[in-house]
């Protein structure tokens, strides 16, 4: 038997509860892993609500990414032993162990901290792909809108690895630690153009990554903004569509890509909070809160 985290109906942070499953052998195709570190998201707290939908069989478990070590190999597997230590990315993460296509999981370098690699699939990749999207790269001045939580940490830290210059938002508690990070911060909310423009008066924003979705934000995109197509946003909205900024779309290959900055010592995401697993909600609730710097996390 292992633990996992169900949900038997949708609703908040409270309807989680923590139970037993007989975990299967791994069949053609995958692993079973034991889980040392799982990421929480706030699409985790979406998932729970039933904003992607109701149609999933009950009971579920939420999560998307964990990291840990290779308990049994199926048939069909090539490059994955008992005893890798291993980051991988799906559904139902949630749990102490857990059954995982091969084809979902990465070797995790031995300087990259199991809680570091279990946040990387969903935050540094999706930042990265946005980069690349936006077709970042070597001189731009890149405005990053939200750049002190986890995805935006991220793409600050990215961007400056692509060779941008950052410009990122934040409130002002933050901003001592976007320094760090090697972005230039300025106040969310209004005169926001004017501060980007002060900062950086020349290096005019020549790309944008929108990790807040507001009306404000995407009013504020088009004006800094000479070409609407380098600017990209993972909160698609009817304003944002019709400014003309492109949602976020997957790159293929940015798990890799991100990995191996981590392992370069080029990318660490600051853990907000370390729970215990059978804590799942206390965890849920934090994110849902939105206001988080860095990433949360449950240990198995």
């Amino acid at each position: 038997m292992s633990t996992a985290i169900f949900f038997d109906q949708f609703g908040e942070a409270d309807v989680l509860r923590v139970g037993d499953e007989d975990v299967p052998a791994p069949g053609s195709g995958e692993v079973l892993v034991a889980n040392r570190a799982i990421g929480v998201n706030p699409a985790d707290a979406k998932v729970l609500a039933g904003a992607f939908g109701r149609d999933r069989p009950l009971p579920g478990v939420l999560g998307f990414e964990a990291a840990g070590v290779v308990e049994a190999v199926g048939p069909d597997v090539d490059g994955l032993a008992v005893g890798d230590e291993v980051l991988w990315h799906g559904t139902g993460a949630q749990r102490a162990r857990a059954v995982v296509p091969a084809a979902n999981v990465l070797a995790k370098p031995a300087n990259v901290p199991f809680e570091q690699a279990a946040v990387l699939p969903v935050a540094a990749a999706t930042a990265f792909s946005a980069l690349v999207q936006a077709g970042v790269s070597d001189g731009d001045t890149v405005l990053v809108h939200g750049a002190s939580g986890g995805v935006g940490s991220a793409a600050v830290q990215i961007a400056r690895a692509l060779g941008a210059r950052v410009v990122g938002t934040a409130s002002e508690a933050n901003h001592d630690y976007l320094r760090t990070l090697g972005a230039e911060p300025v106040v969310y909310g209004d005169g926001l153009v004017e501060a980007v423009r002060a900062v950086s008066p020349d290096s005019p924003v020549t790309a944008v990554v929108d990790l807040v979705g507001t009306p404000e934000t995407v009013a504020q995109t088009t004006e800094l903004l000479e070409d609407a197509s380098r600017a990209v946003t993972i909160v698609s909205s009817d304003a944002s569509r019709a400014a003309g900024i492109a949602d976020k779309v997957d790159q293929k290959g940015a798990l890799a890509e991100v990995l191996a900055l981590a392992e370069g010592e080029r990318l660490h995401l600051e853990i907000a909070e370390s729970l215990p697993l059978d804590r799942a909600a206390d965890a849920v609730r934090l994110v849902q809160q939105g206001h988080t710097r860095g990433k949360v996390v449950l240990t198995a």
